[in-house]
This record gives C-alpha cells, structure tokens and sequence, in this order.
C-alpha cells in the first residue's frame, strides 16, 4: 500500500507543529465574498479588491477570502500581498483556462497565461486556501487523439505561478489542484509549509529556490501513458537549490500504478536569441528529496531524461542536479539514477543555506 496520511503523520513524530506568522496576528485590511463583515471593507472578488485604491498601494495589506468558491483568473502585481483563507478544504480559488483553449484575445491560452493564480512581485503570502485549476483533463485524455484540445492535448493547466519577480513567497497550509503543470515556481524563492500539491504531469515545475516542507505531493492517475512526473526543475546554473522536498509525504490517488511515477526529470529552459527560442544550456535542473515518505507509485529508477531543442535531444538524469537523502518507504528502494546525498550537502540544502539574507516567518 501507498502511505497515508497517517502514516505520513506517525512518520514525522517529534517535528515541532508550525507556528502562526507574525503577521497572522495583525488586523485585516478587506475581506473578498459575501457577509456582514462590520466596517470593513468588502469586495466581491480578488481582482475587485486589486482594482481598488487600497488594492493598487504598496504597503504591507491583509485580506480575507471567505470560505465558498471564487472563480476567474487573476495576476497579482502588487507586492505584500497577504491573503488568508478559511480553510484549505473550505476556501477555493478556481479557473478552468488551459494550454489549448481559446483566450479572449482570440490566441491560445498556452501553458503559462493559463494559470489561476499569478503572482508577479515580492513579499506574496497566502494560507489556508486551495487553488484549482478546474480544467477537467481526465475527460481530455480520454477523447481519440484528433478530438483532443488543440490537435494535441495542450492539457497544461497551472493553478498557481510564482514569477520571476515574486521573491519572498511563503504559502501556508495550502493546496494546488490540477493534472498538468498545476505549480509552477519560476524564480526567486519560494517557502510551501504543509501544503499539497496535487497533480500527475510535471506538477512542480520552474527554476526558482523552492523548498516544500511537511507538505503532501499527490499523484493523480492518467490514461496513457501511465507514466507520472513530479518535478520538472530548470534551475540556472549559477543557482545551487532548486525544487526541494524536505520532509514530505509522495502518496497517490486511487488508479496510479505501483512504480509509474517519477520523481523528476529536468526540463531545460529556452532563453530568446535573435528572436528565436533556443535552450538555454545553463539550465541544469536541480531537484532534491531529503527525509521524505515515498509510496509505492514512484518508480523504482527514481529519476528519468527529457527532450529538449529542435531536433530533439535528450537532457538525462545524471547531467542535471538530482539527489535523495534519507528517504524512507516502499518507494525509496531501488536502484536511483540520482546522486545519494551526504550529511552535509543535504544540510546546504537547509531552509537558511537555500535563502540567504531571507528569514521566512513561518
């Protein structure tokens, strides 16, 4: 059997509970849904509130979401966001915009303008609420081939983007929801504390500093190919963390095979030349599983290649940046196509090594 839950929980016994930010404890500035909220103000969506005077300032602002659905896309352009939900299962931000879809601008929606969720600057917090993308790609994956979105699938569908811009993020008690492609973490660093994320293709994905602590990373099942990726780093070069996982549970759904789902593949970033897209060869993702409960879902190889550039070539596991450490569960058998790290290059992988002069406050 995969893990459960409690399992995961009896698993990391003696980890200290997380504690509240500090800035949990200060008033809120708006609430977002409907009620009586006193004098408060009240705005009948996110992008309402960011409209608003209040919304467009850029001093530190905290705002409500209350428990319900909230539907529509929304970019995020104004840093020290703080947003606080009422409940991961209770509170949901929700699209349904994919890769193939048609956006009103009449283009293809493509992978990354499909997101719910796209923060474009610094000092964004959120806790207690989940984000889903409702595209419904069970359904996509099913159709013939020639009836699939876009004559291909194009069933990317983000549900939350932390850009290149929106350093200093910590995200709270929070889930992810999708298939393909639901986290996407381009750049800057990033703090997930016991969070889930849900997804079965490449669902973390980017080039940021990410570390993902206490949090649950569900696989979702497929049609065909069976096969699952979990992350997808392109981190740069010159940047020594990646996507790292420290203390998570990897469960999956019911329907996900036994030994289908990897654990990464790096996928290697394009850059614009001469205005062309072409690989960027200093993107050599980094991706690391330190203590973590695997189920049996994840393949025993652990880690796979993927294809980059025109003609195709392949970026294999052993030329990026991969690495376990004391993980524990049927999954973390078998032969690993990733480097075993030591004591002491998991502890440059710990929160204050991955962020610097950046002290998170949860």
């Amino acid at each position: 059997m995969n893990p459960t839950r409690r399992d995961f929980a009896l698993g990391l016994a003696g980890v200290p509970l997380v504690c509240f930010p500090a800035h949990a404890k200060t008033r809120l500035d708006a609430v977002i849904g409907p009620g009586e909220h006193g004098d408060m103000p009240r705005f009948p969506s996110l992008r309402a509130f960011l409209d608003s005077d209040i919304g467009r300032a850029h001093m530190p602002v905290s705002v409500r979401i209350v428990a319900g659905e909230h539907w529509g896309q929304t970019i995020v352009e104004r840093p020290n966001l703080r947003l606080f939900g009422d409940g991961r299962d209770r509170t949901f931000l929700r699209a349904g915009a994919y890769a193939g879809a048609i956006a009103p601008d009449g283009k293809p929606y493509g992978t990354f303008r499909s997101a719910v969720l796209d923060v474009r600057a610094p000092g964004f917090h959120m806790q207690d609420l989940s984000i889903e993308n409702a595209f419904d790609a069970w359904s996509e994956m099913r159709k013939p081939d020639g009836l699939k979105a876009d004559e291909g699938g194009s069933q990317q569908a983000i549900a939350l983007t932390l850009g290149d811009t929106s350093d200093r993020a910590t995200i709270l008690r929070c889930g992810m929801i999708s298939h393909q492609d639901t986290l996407f973490c381009a750049g800057g660093r990033a703090l997930f504390v016991d969070c889930r994320m849900s997804g079965s293709y490449d669902f973390v994905f980017g080039g940021a500093a990410a570390r993902f602590e206490r949090c649950e990373i569900v696989s979702r099942p497929r049609t065909e190919p069976v096969e699952g990726y979990i992350a997808a780093p392109s981190t740069m070069l010159d940047r020594p963390a990646g996507l790292v996982f420290d203390r998570c549970a990897l469960v999956a759904e019911a329907g996900v095979p036994d030994g289908s789902v990897f654990l990464g593949r790096p996928w290697r970033a394009s850059r614009r030349v001469a205005g062309e897209s072409v690989p960027d060869m200093d993107s050599v993702g980094m991706a690391a599983y330190l203590r973590c409960l695997m189920g049996r879902h994840i393949a025993p190889s652990g880690w796979t290649r993927m294809w980059f550039g025109t003609p195709r070539r392949w970026f294999e596991p052993e030329d990026a940046r991969f690495g376990e450490y004391a993980n524990s569960g049927p999954g973390a058998l078998g032969k690993r196509r990733g480097l075993a790290l030591t004591d002491r290059q998991a502890e440059a992988l710990s929160r204050s090594r991955m962020f610097g002069d950046w002290s998170p406050e949860i």
